[in-house]
């Protein structure tokens, strides 16, 4: 597992370095007093891209306990910013206490002692039903359904979803001992390498808009072109998963699509409440959201059918 985990490093690392000394290039040709927004935001994008790899390099270096607590800070990040465009009001506090503090730790907890039969149903079960009693006993009617709802969904998205990428590693499959860390880390690239080639695609060729009202960069020739470029690249990534390279493809192409309509749906929602980014913590990136949106949405997909079809339990 080490060695192919060097190789992938290294092979990131490669286009890390390239893609810095294009921006760079650019800077210096078009705008070397960094009036061009566009290749500002590139850089600054490239930038951050060095920082997460070497944060999820140490986390996948540090082992199971390291992958755990990285996504549990980020689905607590997320959570954060998902909350702060909510309805909400005084009575809420209980509830959104319990939602921080009671039941993002316990699913995280749930994965790390690999108790499949409660970490899968833990939140949109109990949860789900364990919210709306805490908020209704404060005894604030105004606007209770939207309340409870959009924190359920908050705790979906920002907790549940999230918590299925650590849950690979719980994944018991034949052959394929001690080198989960690797699914973690095809799923991450396959799917952010999609959305970057999306945005690249459709900046060269793009024309159609996909849905202009939710997300104006999105166009179907962006969509073509990233969904084909990362399934081919993700084939190409099949030895370090358990998948033939025909499987590795499929699965590619399964979460880059999931991908693709889960930035959607995360860009529905920001139009709704008038905002551009969730956040601003990651410099050229908006806020943790904004990176974990395709992930989110295409990690339970990749968990369960890796699990169904590849699992020995």
């Amino acid at each position: 597992m080490q060695t192919d985990f060097l190789f992938l490093l290294l092979g990131i690392g490669s286009i890390l370095i390239i893609a810095t000394g294009i921006g760079a290039m650019l800077r210096q040709r078009v705008a070397p007093d960094g009036s061009n927004e566009t290749i500002e935001n590139l850089n600054a994008r490239i930038m951050a891209w060095w920082a997460m790899t070497a944060l999820l390099a140490v986390a996948f270096l540090a082992g199971r306990a390291g992958v755990v607590l990285l996504f549990a800070f980020c689905s607590f990040a997320a959570l954060r910013e998902f909350m702060t465009l909510t309805t909400k009001r005084a009575a809420d506090h209980w509830a959104i206490a319990t939602a921080f503090f009671v039941i993002l730790p316990a699913q995280y907890y749930l994965i790390w002692i690999d108790w499949y039969g409660l970490y899968s149903v833990f939140i949109p079960v109990y949860a789900f039903l364990l919210l709306p009693v805490v908020a209704v006993l404060q005894g604030d009617t105004k606007d209770i359904f939207i309340r409870i709802s959009e924190t359920q969904w908050a705790l979906m998205i920002c907790v549940y979803c999230a918590s299925h990428v650590p849950a690979l590693l719980t994944l018991e499959i034949e052959g394929y001992e001690g080198r989960n860390v690797l699914l973690i880390a095809f799923l991450i690239v396959v799917v952010q390498l999609s959305d970057v080639l999306q945005y690249t695609w459709g900046k060269l060729i793009g024309k159609h808009k996909v849905a202009p009202t939710l997300s104006p960069s999105k166009t179907w020739e962006g969509l073509i072109g990233g969904v084909a470029s990362a399934t081919l690249i993700g084939a190409a990534l099949w030895w370090i998963t358990p998948f033939t390279i025909w499987q590795a493809a499929l699965m590619s192409l399964v979460i880059t699509l999931a991908g693709f309509f889960g930035g959607l749906v995360m860009s529905a929602i920001k139009r709704d409440r008038g905002v551009k980014d969730w956040g601003h913590l990651i410099a050229g990136h908006g806020g943790f959201i904004d990176r974990l949106d395709s992930v989110v949405f295409s990690a339970p997909i990749f968990f369960h059918l890796t699990r169904y079809f590849w699992s020995a339990v």
